[in-house]
């Protein structure tokens, strides 16, 4: 799925194993080993950036280095930003991404007709759920949803970011994702849609450590039991280099057995501003009903 830039986002430019991007008032040089090619625009656009990120190793961790309006902001400090009718805040975090991942606007699209097709109020989990963007924006289409995360960090700027959607109806909880899902499996609760993005490699508040390739099927097998007669979708989302859509796309369809339905699969990516590029970002499998 192709993600192209919108007014508080645009991928300006890449190659030489960096994107130039926009975010709002803030243009945004970052690393991208997967950009190949020479840069489209001149040097002096790429040196009038506002912020680059220099990292310091090969787990995205670095320093930023700000200039002009942008060097008045330090690491976590926040500056609004939207997409559509959801409002939310851009940061510099310790990491090279700025506190969201602009690629999900394509599945944020996808959600909201999904929960908007879904009837009134449909019960939503959304796990792994960072800053909540993907969260407001069912919010904003209609849903109950329980946003789960195991950064208290996380959770906290996530509700800042409902907060300025003027959102007050999520349930928020702060927890290890499989020990949430596993309780409640068995109080017997039902979803009409769940949201499963995994990183990599995580810890939970209690030290719980999270193994994407190790973890993942249990996991998304106690999801599928979540999923009420009603259900009308899961999407499972992974940022890793040895994995694939085709590979959740077949981790759904074991778990799914029986239930009928429609599974695809691709990647989410960037759609460079004027359409001559593209950067492969993110692979995603989705089940709908």
């Amino acid at each position: 799925m192709r993600t192209r830039g919108w007014a508080d986002y645009a991928l300006l430019d890449s190659g030489n194993g960096r994107k130039l991007e926009r975010y709002g008032c803030f243009t945004v040089v970052r690393p991208e080993p997967q950009c190949l090619w020479a840069p489209a625009l001149p040097a002096s656009a790429w040196e009038a950036a506002d912020a680059v990120f220099d990292p310091t190793d090969e787990e995205d961790a670095g320093r930023w280095k700000l200039k002009g309006q942008a060097a008045s902001l330090g690491n976590g400090e926040a500056w609004p930003l939207g997409w559509g009718e959801v409002k939310f805040n851009g940061r510099f975090t310790s990491f090279r991404h700025l506190a969201f991942f602009p690629e999900q606007a394509a599945n944020w699209e996808w959600l909201d007709a999904a929960v908007r097709a879904a009837g009134p109020q449909p019960k939503v989990l959304n796990l792994f759920g960072y800053t909540g963007v993907a969260s407001l924006a069912m919010a904003k289409a209609g849903a109950a949803v329980t946003h789960v995360d195991a950064s208290k960090r996380a959770v906290t700027w996530a509700r800042e970011n409902a907060e300025l959607s003027g959102l007050s109806t999520i349930r928020w909880i702060v927890e290890d994702a499989k020990k949430f899902v596993a309780r409640e499996v068995r109080r017997g609760s039902k979803y009409e849609g769940i949201i499963l993005d995994p990183p990599k490699y995580g810890r939970g508040p209690d030290g719980e450590v999270w193994r994407l390739f190790e973890d993942l099927p249990e996991l998304a097998g106690l999801c599928t039991e979540l999923l009420s007669e009603n259900a009308k979708f899961l999407v499972l989302n992974a940022y890793a280099e040895r994995i694939s859509g085709a590979a959740l796309s077949g981790l759904l369809a074991d778990k799914l057995k029986g239930r009928g339905g429609r599974i695809e699969w691709g990647e989410l990516a960037l759609v460079q501003e004027d359409g001559a590029r593209e950067i492969g970002m993110s692979f995603f499998a989705r089940w709908s009903a």
